[in-house]
């Protein structure tokens, strides 16, 4: 069978900076029936876990490194003996949360993950985070971009790790350059399209947000 998107809510807490906020996660699942790559280890091993069932998890991705992505992942890999994948620049975030429990693997600008013969292809966007990315599968038409790219907007640049014009500039030259129809599944929320975000990137400039 051709590989597919499957999507899981999960739910629990992000905390940076002192604070805690209550937060509903996007989970994304990309694979057949053999094999899957899980994009963002939210919150929930079990359902994750679940949700992959007797299929080979060849990867748990993180976008990055926030807790509110990654609390779950080394419980994940735990389970199913998926390795975790990090950009290296997002370490100093993953150690919060994880100080005892290193990544796998680092991801990579260019590097290309390859589950149910589709390819997703990683994009360093950061911004939002150092080491936050993207993964681009133009065979199915989507881009998982964690929370560099949302339904009306760029993620929170508020916080520490965080830098407004950097996450503008990732979204210019990394992600609006796709094709228009490409899907925007994204970390938390409604997808989107590349389509129907571009024409606002002045918009996000000029508010400066």
């Amino acid at each position: 069978m051709a590989a597919r998107i499957e999507h899981l809510v999960t739910s629990g807490t992000f905390s940076l900076d002192g604070g805690t906020w209550d937060v509903d996660n996007n989970v994304w699942i990309i694979g057949d029936d053999h094999e899957v790559i899980v994009i963002d280890a939210a919150h929930d091993a079990q359902a994750i876990a679940e949700a992959v069932g007797d299929r080979t998890l060849r990867a748990i991705v993180c976008t990055h490194a926030h807790n509110d992505h990654i609390d779950a992942a080394p419980d994940l890999a735990a389970r199913t003996g998926g390795p975790v994948l990090l950009h290296p620049d997002d370490l100093p975030l993953w150690k919060q949360t994880h100080p005892e429990r290193a990544p796998d693997a680092e991801l990579a600008d260019g590097q290309v993950l390859t589950v149910g013969g589709v390819e997703l292809t990683v994009l360093h966007t950061p911004g939002h985070a150092p080491g936050a990315v993207c993964l681009y599968a133009p065979a199915l038409g989507a881009l998982f971009s964690g929370d560099t790219l949302f339904a009306g907007g760029p993620g929170a640049t508020g916080r520490s790790y965080s830098h407004f014009p950097t996450i503008i500039e990732s979204i210019r030259e990394r992600l609006l350059s796709l094709p228009g129809g490409t899907v925007v599944h994204t970390g938390h929320g409604d997808a989107t399209t590349i389509g129907a975000e571009a024409p606002h990137l002045q918009d996000w400039i000029a508010r400066g947000h």
